[in-house]
């Protein structure tokens, strides 16, 4: 009966979810599965976060209706944030709202810019709120790519000259989710300047701002001289602090945009519970060696899983950031398709991974590996590959050490 509703009828088919719901009955059967799909942290956060959840938790009058925008702190904090990471000055009244999550915050923006038949420039693949929340909003989307480089501002003069109306937004991700591709400030700075030209609201989704590899920290697009004037940027305390189910986050500058995102939330919710609002000031005025340990986690992870797995016969590409590896199929077995690979992986090998089509339809031919096992559990996935690739024909290097 839901698929008689307008917006679910909108919806294209979740497909990750095929996936998920095949791991959820193999555990359910006592299965032990190798679990790299979801990008959920398997660390948990600092100790003196915990501590101050506790403490502002036990004060008799931390537990009525919070601040819609955020508690004046925590909006303090993101700014000291932004202005000692990036130089970027931030005003906390008008240019900076705490979002339940990255996730909650681009899709309620999404509601709060967005007409029916509106066009958004999204790129794909991408992160499904990307395209998914404006889709619930109304609009169309027009994908552009999500690798940046020439092809990519060749496809927003295209979408510009030729589509009608007009797109009004532009969405997108660096380091990216799925495909961990990075860019540089030259890179925003070539965004702004065509926002500017044609009138178009930047949206930048830096969630993953902290996980960066080889020492080449990630840029913020509000760097730029002019950003303020067409974008707002995400970021999220999610993978930072390790504290994904705290469900906190920001939308910061712009203040035509954060002004709109606010009102609509002031209608939806009442903010994040305030403990957690607190503990999220501790996390990012406190001692920030959690961020380094959580970078180099996320290395070595990243360094073990392309060596075992190269050594397994599946080559992959190093990601520069992030805590995913974008994945090409092995090419022996590219013919099956990214959904039906991945579901082969999750009944054969007993490893999970998100299939690239699931993040539109140019990540065919790729899956999305997150790095959220051990190292021990890593090469026990690269082991089980091996014997899976093996059972399929796929030549695999003879040495057995993985």
């Amino acid at each position: 009966m839901s698929d008689d509703f307008y917006r679910i009828r909108r919806l294209p088919p979740y497909v990750i979810a095929e996936v998920n719901a095949m791991r959820a009955a193999a555990r359910a059967a006592g299965e032990d599965i190798i679990d790299l799909g979801m990008g959920n942290p398997d660390l948990p956060p600092p100790p003196h976060v915990i501590a101050k959840l506790a403490e502002v938790a036990a004060k008799p009058d931390a537990h009525g209706y919070s601040a819609s925008k955020g508690i004046p702190g925590l909006r303090r904090a993101q700014a000291a944030y932004y202005a000692r990471r990036f130089g970027v000055e931030l005003d906390t009244e008008r240019e900076v709202v705490v979002t339940l999550g990255s996730k909650e915050g681009l899709a309620n923006l999404a509601q709060a810019i967005t007409a029916p038949g509106d066009v958004v420039l999204a790129p794909n693949p991408s992160y499904p709120i990307h395209t998914f929340g404006f889709i619930i909003a109304g609009a169309t989307i027009r994908s552009v790519p999500t690798t940046p480089d020439e092809r990519y501002f060749e496809a927003l003069e295209r979408a510009m000259a030729f589509t009608v109306p007009k797109p009004s937004v532009l969405v997108m991700g660096y380091p990216s989710n799925p495909t961990a591709e990075v860019v540089d400030l030259a890179f925003y700075e070539r965004v702004v300047a065509f926002a500017r030209a044609h009138k178009l609201w930047v949206l930048s989704d830096l969630a993953y701002s902290e996980i960066y590899f080889d020492g080449v920290p990630t840029p913020s697009i509000l760097q730029v001289p002019g950003a303020k004037e067409v974008a707002v940027e995400f970021t999220s305390m999610s993978k930072t602090y390790s504290m994904a189910g705290w469900r906190i986050g920001f939308a910061v500058g712009n203040p035509t945009l954060i002004a709109a995102l606010t009102r609509v939330k002031s209608y939806l919710d009442y903010g994040a519970f305030t403990p957690i609002q607190a503990a999220a000031v501790a996390a990012i005025n406190g001692p920030q060696d959690i961020v380094e340990k959580n970078r180099a986690l996320y290395h070595q992870r990243r360094d073990v899983l392309i060596e075992s797995f190269g050594r397994a016969g599946w080559q992959i590409p190093a990601p520069r950031a992030s805590m995913f590896a974008w994945a090409p199929l092995p090419p022996a077995l590219a013919h099956l398709g990214s959904l039906e690979f991945a579901k082969q992986l999750l009944t054969h090998a007993h490893v999970a991974v998100a299939p690239g089509v699931g993040y539109g339809e140019n990540g065919e031919g790729f899956v999305r590996i997150a790095l959220v096992e051990n190292e021990q559990r890593l090469r026990q996935a690269a082991r089980n590959v091996k014997r899976y690739l093996a059972s399929m024909g796929v030549n695999t290097p003879s040495r057995e050490s993985l």
